[in-house]
């Protein structure tokens, strides 16, 4: 993807004759071996996710989110009955295949067809959720939407002090562009942003690799992995 020149020799970006901006995102269900993420429905998911989030009984899942904890039923399903209206962020309930309840969130977010960019955020895994296999099967279901329906760019934001969550993306495959600094303020406090990144040029090489981490092979018979997602790539 080198960039190109133009008459008075000046660089310019590379040429993208057939680009098209891509539809946006479905309120439609995403099927998983491990999960299925469904349209955030309040009156379908709150409690079961309010459940859930309740057994992380510190709160630190809320820590580097702009609301929360939400400590009563009610003013969870307030928080779920707002966000679920919007098309931006657009919400989905994760569901656990094994006992058909929600046990996280996740959204697109700043979708922008026309540059064909979008994002995922506000990605709230309760405990039930954390460190397990349909939690990295959420993340390749979500950006195997978004790359299928023509975008280019898939980007991943954080707070730059969200240790665990500049770890996920990375071992997510994503690529580390830089920290804004001072870029939002939130729960009375500075937030430095980190930004990361997949294309659709590298799309089909991660994919495979998901899926080849994802495969029954890879996973021995008490469920854990034999290989490393990050092994799975190239260097």
């Amino acid at each position: 993807m080198q960039h190109t020149h133009n008459l008075l020799g000046q660089p310019i970006g590379f040429p993208l004759p057939n680009w098209k901006p891509p539809e946006l995102p479905p309120r439609e269900p995403m099927e998983g071996r491990f999960c299925r993420l469904e349209p955030l429905d309040p009156n379908l998911h709150s409690s079961s996710l309010h459940e859930a989030n309740a057994l992380d009984a510190e709160g630190k899942m809320w820590t580097y989110l702009p609301y929360g904890p939400f400590d009563t039923l009610e003013s969870y399903l307030a928080w779920t009955n707002e966000v679920s209206s919007r098309d931006d962020p657009l919400f989905y309930a994760i569901v656990e295949r094994v006992t058909n309840r929600a046990v996280g969130v996740a959204s697109y977010l700043r979708i922008d067809p026309r540059a064909g960019s979008i994002e995922v955020g506000h990605i709230n895994y309760s405990p039930l959720l954390q460190c397990t296999t349909a939690a990295t099967e959420v993340m390749f279901l979500m950006m195997e939407r978004a790359f299928t329906l023509g975008y280019r760019r898939y980007e991943w934001k954080c707070d730059a002090l969200n240790g665990p969550s500049r770890k996920a993306a990375q071992r997510l495959g994503f690529s580390f562009e830089g920290v804004f600094r001072q870029a939002t303020v939130g729960k009375g406090r500075n937030r430095d942003t980190a930004w990361f990144s997949v294309i659709d040029s590298e799309w089909p090489a991660q994919r495979h690799a998901f899926q080849r981490w994802l495969h029954p092979s890879n996973f021995d018979q008490a469920g854990k992995q034999r290989v490393a997602l990050s092994a799975m790539r190239c260097p």
